[in-house]
């Protein structure tokens, strides 16, 4: 699946459908909203609420994994960007179903790196960072990706599995 809608900074605002990202991708969105207030208010526990979200999704084991490894991706771009990150209020339900430009470019980013396209995914690194190609960034969305590729039916790796043995 590749995405719909191109991304500049004049959209302003798109509804989330428009983009064409999967179900886990679109559910990332509200826990990415989260943290991003959390770093924004240190003393809101938003990050708590982001983790609770996760574990709603899917589930306690697997929800809190993706929350931790969406955790450092999230802190790499606020980092570069300094604070200039536009989102929505992950409480207003006005806007849950609508991306700002900057939302659209982070789960472009990680919606390209989950499908293994490269050069898309280093296109979106670009957007999103605005020209700043930050090793660290790239490091932490691939390892979300690696994580959690698309089309694998998000099942940790490592995960134990139990079988009958006679």
């Amino acid at each position: 699946m590749t995405l719909q809608v191109s991304i500049t900074p004049e959209l302003a605002q798109a509804p989330l459908v428009t983009f064409g990202f999967d179900s886990f991708e679109v559910r990332l969105v509200s826990v990415m909203r989260h943290f991003v207030t959390a770093a924004n208010a240190p003393g809101s526990q938003a990050w708590h609420r982001g983790f609770v979200i996760a574990a709603e999704n899917w589930g306690e084991t697997h929800g809190l994994a993706v929350a931790h490894a969406l955790w450092p991706v999230v802190r790499e771009v606020l980092a570069l960007r300094q604070g200039d990150f536009a989102f929505n209020d992950p409480l207003d339900l006005d806007t849950r179903d609508l991306l700002t430009a900057d939302e659209a470019q982070f789960i472009a980013m990680l919606h390209h790196m989950r499908r293994d396209e490269t050069g898309k995914a280093r296109d979106a690194v670009d957007a999103l960072t605005r020209g700043q190609m930050d090793p660290e960034l790239i490091r932490a969305g691939l390892s979300f990706a690696d994580r959690f590729p698309s089309g694998a039916r998000h099942r940790l790796r490592g995960t134990p599995s139990l079988r009958v043995v006679q």
